[in-house]
């Protein structure tokens, strides 16, 4: 990295880049080969390959770091989400937010369910209570939420919600090992939350899900679900899928699992700082995670007012990648603008349309280094200067 006190031009400007060998916006935290070898070559060994003895144990680790009864193992978060849907018999439409990840509505189609969206909490960027009870109507069997970049939802008020109508509530939790509410970790809430372990989440298995779940009927029809449904005699019970977790990749998750708490920590460290060093910044702000929360900051993400700051998010975007700084622009566009989606949204979502418009995710992974961090906040203030006085 090369980072220079003066204050020289931007490099979209002319200026030398900060990072002329490039700074990716994540790096997974892989576990090191030596931990796992031992564990693929006894894979290799035994010859099951999958629905073996890696993933219970993952099963059980995961459940017992969670506090829930029971996790099932599956391939994909996305899997993970069809299949609590199908499992629980659902019919009509499904709340969700369309500021989140595509595979939240995904899920709920898939089904031959139809996604009905609601806006989110403007500060939180998470779904809003009263938005989704505002979206429940007669034909509503779930409410889908998401925490959001790994910030805790309103869990107590969209439980309200989903009471009073009468409806289940599941929690999209892509983001969210390791998210706690009040000091009570994600995994417990609503009839299930689903996890993903891709390589840009706080464990890694390369792929894979996990679904958490106090229900003993519901975590029952998912173990079935996830081969196809399939009890044991070919009899299938419903429409399942293949949605079975290797051995290999538990064998992974299982070791990822170890030190998770020191990557939270590191990445609310990292996340402070960033705050700390872009907080002044006129035109930058930031989601709010309440004080007695705590998020995993799978993503950090600045909003940009253009009037503000001097210039949109998508150029400051540009600006950045100028520096050699990777960005990505989560979530633009909200799943409602989206082809596939068109057409579906029946409620006004001024929160979402707000957010989208501004939302910028900057660089941060586990193991980034101070250094990184200061350099990408150092970039962001030169770009800014440079924006006010417009040289």
């Amino acid at each position: 990295m090369v980072l220079s006190e003066s204050a020289d031009l931007p490099a979209i400007m002319g200026g030398s880049p900060i990072f002329p060998g490039g700074l990716p916006v994540a790096r997974p935290s892989v576990p090191d080969a030596g931990r796992v070898t031992a564990d693929i070559q006894r894979i290799l060994e035994s010859g099951m390959l999958t629905n073996g003895p890696y993933v219970r144990e993952l099963e059980a680790r995961a459940a017992d770091y969670l506090g829930v009864r029971h996790c099932v193992a599956v391939a994909s978060c996305t899997a993970g989400l069809m299949l609590v849907l199908r499992a629980s018999d659902l019919t009509g439409d499904v709340v969700i937010p369309s500021f989140t990840f595509a595979a939240t509505a995904h899920a709920v189609a898939w089904n031959g369910l139809r996604p009905v969206f609601a806006d989110v909490d403007r500060e939180s960027l998470t779904l809003s209570a009263s938005e989704a009870a505002r979206a429940a109507g007669v034909r509503t069997s779930a409410i889908l939420a998401t925490h959001t970049f790994g910030t805790p939802c309103d869990v107590e008020g969209l439980t309200q919600a989903a009471r009073a109508a009468g409806v289940r509530l599941f929690f999209d939790a892509a983001h969210a090992f390791g998210t706690r509410r009040d000091g009570v970790s994600a995994g417990g809430w609503g009839d299930a939350e689903v996890f993903s372990l891709t390589p840009t989440k706080l464990v890694v298995a390369g792929e894979g899900g996990i679904i958490a779940t106090n229900d003993d009927l519901l975590a029952e029809r998912c173990r079935i679900g996830r081969d196809y449904a399939n009890p044991g005699d070919y009899d299938c019970l419903f429409v399942g899928l293949n949605a079975r977790m290797s051995e290999f990749h538990a064998a992974i998750g299982l070791a990822s699992l170890e030190g998770l708490e020191a990557r939270v920590g590191s990445r609310n460290e990292i996340a402070r700082a960033y705050r700390d060093g872009l907080g002044q910044i006129p035109g930058i702000t930031f989601p709010r995670v309440c004080d007695q929360d705590r998020s995993t900051f799978k993503d950090f993400v600045i909003l940009v007012e253009p009037e503000s700051f001097g210039m949109d998010a998508i150029k400051l975007g540009l600006a950045l990648k100028a520096e050699g700084i990777d960005t990505r622009r989560y979530y633009t566009p909200p799943i409602h603008r989206m082809k596939a989606y068109r057409g579906l949204n029946g409620h006004r979502l001024p929160a979402t349309e707000w957010a989208a418009d501004r939302v910028l995710t900057l660089p941060l992974w586990s193991e980034m280094s101070a250094a990184d961090q200061r350099g990408v906040t150092s970039a962001i203030h030169r770009i800014q200067r440079t924006a006010q006085t417009g040289r």
